[in-house]
Formats: structure tokens, C-alpha cells, sequence
């Protein structure tokens, strides 16, 4: 189990010792100041990535590269960084954050260093595989330690820092790296050369900024695990590459390597299954949004590696612009991407609401590549920005949400795995959508370079031939303007088809997000949580939030065990009612279930004496299982409660030995329905609903909505009360049964509600106080009432029949009448003394 250290607590606290505040969140300067380092090490990676793809079509044509190389370049960066987030996320479950973090940055540093040295396109491709597995680390960590620090609820503000660094990052990086690639005196080299001053930095930064707490778990990496993962990733990346280009889709390389890759999955599953630290620990993908958001990531991962990688192909190559106008085209799409992801985040943190983002995400990113599908290389450059906005807009919103509705939905312990996982499946969607699209995309172009070669002279015709034949990236300015104009259409249809045939995965992966349920956020930080679970609390349990838990044990709870009296204004703990330090106490250990005996991880353990003073807490972990020690031998409380169930409470006596005592919690179960007119069948809004308990307690209430519907979740199983009122119908009360699992359905027919109303006169005007009785044709009792200073009676809720209306206040009066439809309005009775 995952010990903190109480110095540790805090995230910014110095090492050697805690502060009285341990357990206060950080502020915003605070980290901020933890963040500084991490942000500048995100810049440095990000400023090299957008470097080197902006600048890459001169660098393949430098070392002698073709269409082939310039993928692979990209790919192998994305394949190494697929491949290694799922293992930097598990290590960082179980290894220091800060020393991970700095260890990435190291890497990317040598990456960068070998790459800026490389003599062919091998050896650059192999440099890039050592600096995606830098990245890896960096992308995967960064999102870890800001989840570590920052509550779910404002980490959406911080989240908008994290896009504002990409932003900047890849909007400089194209700029710089053009300026530095067209000046002749530096070279494309110091493109990736420029990164390393600010890794550098960023090493040094995080040493004097970034304290974290470190955990203390024995460290069992799961190698197989990895190799497995890696091995499946890599064949089916090598398989999309080469496909179409040294063999066709549909032959014996692609059974091979596709069947390979599945074997290699089917052996990882199976590693995961048995591994006691999985690097993805399957059983994460039993909660919906996380499997959901991982799929969500895989087709954003698409969508936004296709847009980073084949925009500076397209204005080079189809609009014949020189690097640094490359990247200063592409600034619309990274304005978006920071605008989004900026805004949403603010908006996030005050509101607590981020599925509209996604959804709003997921529009904007299937418009924007649907858009890009119909550019041209002579079409209209402000079109192509609008686009891209819209692109940006979309990736921006879906990015960073994806991550955060992921880590709130996970456990301190699983952090790390979770993050890496939704980054993992992001990266993994890049690969292969970036080696998938640039095999489509050389199909493509060489498609319609062929198909328009015939509006050329037979002698343009063989000079163009020998220009798309090399095998090369073509030199535009060295052809001639007949032929580059041949060859600009090509690459810029044969590029546009690109996004054309991304759109509708960023259309699925829309979908998905539809069914992703919105999880109010939470408003602790993992380390917050990991430090409330296991720290020892000796602060008294306040009155009213024992008192509805420990209600079925308060007549157990009445005295001390050994029949010692306890003063109630005595405020000193006896020495069983002392806070105890783990390990220091008798241990109680057990195991929280719920139906089926299935495990319930994540519920609150508390242990408080009889005299209501909490001596201990914890959380249960994967299993089930929680740990807690007793500061002695007598009796206890222990309270158990979890989402989703109910909460039990128990009295334990614990003698001299170890105590093993398992809590069975009875899960709540749904209630929907719909409330409907008897006679017209037709939906009845605004209706109020109202469930009780066999007790009378009140349960829930909720109004209906346009189609009458109303829905409960989350409520104790067993026999309750549905009383259902609205305006015009009879109130109408249900005995329902609520099943133990799943959701029950009620129907409510109301029958209207008819009324009588009218007015009491007396000779000299409208009588007051006068009292009027309601009798059915039974001769039973339906009502009284009393009038007010206006004369005026009413009485409502009424069924269709015959009634007699008796007033008095003067000597009494008894009319007839008969009630229909909506009832009488207007029955006025005259009261007065004989004779008057």
C-alpha cells in the first residue's frame, strides 16, 4: 500500500519536514511556481516537435529522403511516444513524479542532440524514436503531476496554461524553425538544436520548484507488459506504413503483420490479467467514461496529428510558401486551439460543467476537416483560416476534457495508469492516422497527378513524369510554371482528400462523447485525497453529519463498553477516543462489498468511539479491502458508505488479537416515470413527484418535464411512496417497490381535479368567517372551508358527482348541485336571519 509522508501532503512542501497547513490546498502563486517547470519542459518538446514538421520537407530533400522517410520521420517520433506512455504513467504510480519528469527531459535532450547530427534519413528516424520516448514522458506526466496538485474542479483553469503553452509552443516553433531553415549561415540542423537550451532550463527549474510527496511502494514494473504493447503498436504501425507501397493491402505481409499484431494483443491482455502492477490495468475499462474517453482520444489523435503534419506540406508544396510562411499560415489553427482550450477551462472552473465542451468540441472539429476537404492549391487563403479556426476550436475543447473527465473518475493509485491511458490511445490514433494518411495521401497525389497530366505539352509531360518519378519530395521553384502548377494541383487535392476522409472519424468520434456521462467534478486533488485516505484524523465528527449514519447503532452507542459513565460537556478524549497512527493501534482489517459480494473500491471507512469521536479513516482499495488499527481494546463504530450505496453503520467490540471484520453495503437503485392525464393519455408537465419511505421520511422529489417524464437516481432499495400533484388533476399516491439492481418504472394516471368556488353573502355584503361544508352523495364529509373578508370559499381536487354545499354563520343554508368537467365556478350562497 502507498504510504505519503505527512511533509508531503501539501504539494509544494519544502522536503524535511511538514507545516501546520499540510493539509491546506496550495494557492495559485504556489502552483504555479510547481508548474513553471513542468510548462517550460512541455515548451521545449513541443518547440522541437514543431520545429522539425514544419521544416521537414527541406530536410528529406537534404538527405536524400522521399514520401517514405518524410512519415517516418513523423511516425517514429509518435510510435516511440505511444509505445512508452503507458510505462512513464505506471512508474509514475510507483516511482518519484519529479525524478520521472527530469529523466523524460534528459532523454528528449540526447534525442534532439543525435538528430541535429544525423548524416541520412535513418539516422534521423532513429533519433526521433529516442525523442518520442522523452515526449512520451513529458506528455504523459505533465497531465499526472497537475492532477496530483490541482482538484478536477479547477483544474480546468490550469488545463487552459497547459493549452497556452502549446499554443505559443507550436506557434513559435514554425516561425522560428522557417527563419532558421532559410537562413543559410544556420540550417535546418539548429532546428533541432533549438529545444535543448530550454530542456536545460526546465531541468534546472524543476529541481527548485516542484516538490512533491514521495510514495513509498515496492516497485514491480511489468516488462512484459510493456514489450507486448510496444511489439503489437509497432508491427501494426509498420504494417500501415509499407502497405500500398512495398505490398498491397490485401497480401500474405499484410496477414502476417496484421495476425501478428493481434497475437500480440491477445498476449498483452493476457499479461495484464496476471500482472500484480499492470501498465494498463484492465479493469479501469469497467467504468464506461474511461473506456469511452480513451476511444474518444484514439479519433481525436487522428483528426489532430493530420492537421499538425500535412499543413506545412500543403502550403510548400500546393501554395509554394517558404517555412516561415508555412508556419505563419497555420496560426489561425493554433489561435483556435488556444482560444478553446483557455476559455474552456476558466469556464469549467466556475461552472463544474465539461461535457458541453466536448460535444461543442466534437462539432466544431467534424465542420472544420469537412471544410479543409474542399480547399484547393489556388483556393482562397482566408477560406483555408476559417477552416482551420474551426479545426483548432474543436481540438482544443476535446484534448485536455478527454484527460480531465478521465482522472476524475480514478483513484489516487490509478492516476498515473489512467492519464497515460486516454494519452496513450491519443498517440496511438496519431501514429497510425499519420502512417495511414501519408500512404493514402502519395495515392492520392500520384491519382491526380496522372489523371491531369494530359493538359501538358508532350514535352512538359516528360519533364513532369521525371519530376513525380524520383521517388523524391519535388524542388518546386527548380520546375518549370507549367509543371509546378501540374504538380501544386496534385498535392493540394491529394492533400485535401486527407482531411476529407479524417472528418467523419472526428464525426465518430462525437458520437462517443454522447455517451459519456457528466460526473460533477471533484473538488480535491489526488494528492489531497491520497493524504485524507491515509492520514489519521483526531478532529471531532460533527453532530449532524453522525447523526443520520450512526442512527441504527445510537442505542448500542448509549454508554462505554466497560459501563463508564461519559460526561456529554466533557470535551477531553479518553484514551480509547485518542487518534491513533497507523500501526501503532490493533489492526482492523476487512473488506467493503456490495451486491454479489463484488468488491466496492473507493468507500470511506471511518472509525469513531461511542462517544461520536472519529479515531481513524480510510479508503478501500481495488479489492475492496481498507485497513485501519484501534487505538485499543472496547467497542466501536465503524461506518462504512460509497456512491452509489447506502451507508452502514456497526458496532465492533476489538479485543487484544486483530480484528477482521467485512461490511456488506446495499446498493440504491433507479426510479423513472412518467405522469400522464387519465383521460387523454397526454403527458402532464410540471407535475411535482414526491417518494417517502414506509417511515414517512421524504426520499427525493422532482418535477416532471415536457413529456412528463421525471427520474430518480441513486435510491435505497425497498418499499416506497409516490405521490404525484398538479395543477387541474387529483393528487394520486403509488406504493412502489424499487428492485435492488437497475432501474423500476412507474406510470401515474392523473384524473383531473374538478373545483366549486363562490361567495357567502349576507344581507349587508360578503360574509366573512362564515364556514362552508362539502358533502358527497354518500353523506360523507369532502371538505370545509372557511371564508376570507371577501366572502370567498373554494374547494378543489374534486371528482364529477352530485354534492350538497352547507353554509353557516347566519342559520345554515344547504344547496345541491352537480359537478362535471372542470367543476362550478360561481356556487354563491345567500345567508340571512328569517324575516331579513
Amino acid at each position: 500500500m502507498a504510504t505519503t509522508t505527512p511533509a508531503g501532503v501539501r504539494a509544494h512542501a519544502k522536503h524535511g519536514g511538514g507545516s501546520s497547513d499540510s493539509h491546506a490546498p496550495m494557492t495559485h502563486r504556489q502552483i504555479m511556481e510547481a508548474l513553471s517547470g513542468l510548462l517550460l519542459g512541455m515548451f521545449a518538446a513541443i518547440l522541437s516537435s514543431t520545429i522539425v514538421s514544419n521544416a521537414l520537407p527541406e530536410i528529406i530533400s537534404d538527405l536524400g529522403g522521399g514520401q517514405s522517410a518524410y512519415t517516418w520521420v513523423v511516425t517514429a517520433s509518435l510510435l516511440a511516444m505511444t509505445a512508452t506512455t503507458p510505462l512513464w504513467g505506471k512508474l509514475a504510480d510507483l516511482l518519484s513524479k519529479k525524478a520521472l519528469v527530469q529523466i523524460a527531459l534528459v532523454v528528449y535532450i540526447a534525442g534532439s542532440v543525435v538528430a541535429g547530427l544525423a548524416q541520412n534519413p535513418g539516422m534521423l528516424i532513429t533519433a526521433r524514436v529516442v525523442q518520442g520516448v522523452g515526449a512520451g514522458g513529458l506528455s504523459a506526466l505533465a497531465q499526472i503531476i497537475m492532477a496530483a496538485m490541482i482538484s478536477p474542479r479547477e483544474r480546468g483553469r490550469y488545463s487552459g496554461y497547459l493549452g497556452a503553452t502549446f499554443a505559443v509552443a507550436t506557434v513559435g516553433g514554425p516561425l522560428i524553425g522557417g527563419v532558421i531553415t532559410d537562413t543559410s549561415w544556420l540550417g535546418w540542423r539548429w532546428c533541432l538544436y533549438v529545444g535543448v537550451p530550454f530542456a536545460l532550463i526546465a531541468l534546472v527549474v524543476l529541481q527548485k520548484t516542484l516538490h512533491l510527496p514521495e510514495t513509498r511502494r515496492k516497485v514491480k514494473v511489468d516488462w512484459a507488459g510493456a514489450f507486448f504493447i510496444t511489439a503489437a503498436v509497432c508491427l501494426l504501425l509498420i504494417w500501415v506504413t509499407f502497405a500500398d507501397d512495398k505490398y498491397d493491402w490485401m497480401s500474405w505481409q499484410t496477414g502476417v503483420m496484421v495476425g501478428g499484431s493481434v497475437l500480440l494483443t491477445l498476449l498483452f491482455v493476457f499479461t495484464e490479467t496476471r500482472a500484480s502492477e499492470p501498465i494498463i490495468p484492465l479493469r479501469l475499462f469497467r467504468n464506461r467514461t474511461i473506456t469511452l474517453a480513451s476511444l474518444a482520444s484514439l479519433l481525436v489523435g487522428v483528426a489532430m496529428f493530420a492537421g499538425t503534419v500535412f499543413f506545412s506540406q500543403y502550403f510548400q508544396l500546393a501554395r509554394d510558401k517558404s517555412p516561415t510562411m508555412s508556419g505563419v499560415m497555420t496560426i489561425p489553427m493554433i489561435g483556435g486551439l488556444f482560444v478553446s482550450s483557455t476559455v474552456s477551462g476558466q469556464i469549467i472552473t466556475r461552472t463544474g460543467k465539461w461535457k458541453a465542451w466536448l460535444l461543442a468540441g466534437g462539432v466544431l472539429l467534424t465542420a472544420g476537416l469537412g471544410l479543409l476537404g474542399t480547399m484547393r492549391y489556388d483556393t482562397a487563403y482566408w477560406h483555408i483560416a476559417l477552416f482551420m479556426a474551426l479545426m483548432g476550436l474543436g481540438v482544443g475543447m476535446m484534448m485536455q476534457n478527454l484527460v480531465l473527465c478521465t482522472q476524475n473518475q480514478v483513484a489516487p493509485s490509478d492516476l498515473g495508469a489512467a492519464s497515460s491511458t486516454v494519452t496513450f490511445f491519443r498517440s496511438l490514433g496519431g501514429a497510425v492516422g499519420v502512417s495511414v494518411l501519408g500512404s493514402v495521401m502519395t495515392t492520392r497525389i500520384g491519382h491526380y497527378a496522372k489523371e491531369t497530366i494530359g493538359q501538358l505539352s508532350p514535352q512538359e509531360q516528360a519533364g513532369a513524369a521525371k519530376a513525380s518519378g524520383s521517388g523524391q519530395l519535388p524542388d518546386m521553384d527548380a520546375l518549370p510554371t507549367g509543371i509546378r502548377t501540374w504538380l501544386e494541383s496534385a498535392y493540394g487535392h491529394g492533400i485535401a482528400d486527407i482531411f476529407l476522409y479524417v472528418a467523419p472519424v472526428a464525426l465518430l468520434a462525437f458520437l462517443v462523447t454522447l455517451f459519456i456521462k457528466e460526473v460533477p467534478l471533484r473538488t480535491t486533488g489526488a494528492l489531497a485525497q491520497a493524504a485524507e485516505a491515509g492520514a489519521e484524523a483526531s478532529v471531532p465528527v460533527a453532530a449532524e453529519a453522525a447523526a443520520p449514519v450512526a442512527a441504527p447503532v445510537a442505542a448500542e452507542a448509549a454508554a462505554p463498553a466497560d459501563g463508564t459513565p461519559h460526561t456529554a460537556g466533557d470535551d477531553t478524549p479518553t484514551a480509547e477516543e485518542q487518534s491513533v497512527p497507523a500501526g501503532s493501534g490493533i489492526p482492523l482489517r476487512g473488506f467493503v462489498r456490495g451486491a454479489e459480494n463484488a468488491p466496492v473500491p473507493r468507500a470511506a471507512v471511518t472509525l469513531i468511539s461511542l462517544s461520536g469521536r472519529q479515531l481513524g479513516r480510510g479508503v478501500t482499495q481495488a479489492d475492496g479491502s481498507y485497513a485501519l488499527d484501534a487505538p485499543g481494546t472496547g467497542s466501536y463504530v465503524l461506518i462504512a458508505s460509497a456512491d452509489g450505496y447506502q451507508p452502514q453503520a456497526s458496532t465492533i467490540v476489538v479485543h487484544d488479537e486483530p480484528l477482521a471484520y467485512d461490511v456488506l453495503l446495499s446498493g440504491t437503485s433507479g426510479l423513472t416515470g412518467v405522469v400522464r392525464a387519465a383521460e387523454t393519455a397526454r403527458p402532464v408537465k410540471d407535475a411535482m413527484v414526491v417518494v417517502t419511505d414506509v417511515r414517512g421520511d421524504l426520499l427525493a422529489t422532482a418535477t416532471t418535464g415536457e413529456d412528463g417524464e421525471f427520474s430518480f437516481a441513486e435510491l435505497v432499495p425497498g418499499s416506497v411512496t409516490v405521490a404525484v400533484n398538479a395543477a387541474g388533476f387529483r393528487p394520486r399516491a403509488l406504493p412502489v417497490e424499487i428492485g435492488g439492481t437497475g432501474v423500476t418504472r412507474v406510470e401515474a394516471d392523473l384524473d383531473a381535479g374538478a373545483q366549486v368556488q363562490g361567495v357567502v353573502r349576507a344581507p349587508h355584503g360578503p360574509l366573512a368567517d362564515a364556514r362552508v361544508t362539502l358533502v358527497d352523495a354518500a353523506g360523507n364529509v369532502v371538505g370545509n372551508a372557511t371564508t376570507g373578508s371577501d366572502g370567498a370559499y373554494a374547494f378543489t381536487d374534486l371528482d364529477s358527482g352530485e354534492y350538497t354545499v352547507i353554509a353557516t354563520g347566519y342559520p345554515p343554508v344547504a344547496t345541491s348541485l352537480t359537478v362535471t368537467g372542470g367543476g362550478t365556478d360561481g356556487h354563491d350562497i345567500e345567508l340571512a336571519h328569517p324575516g331579513e
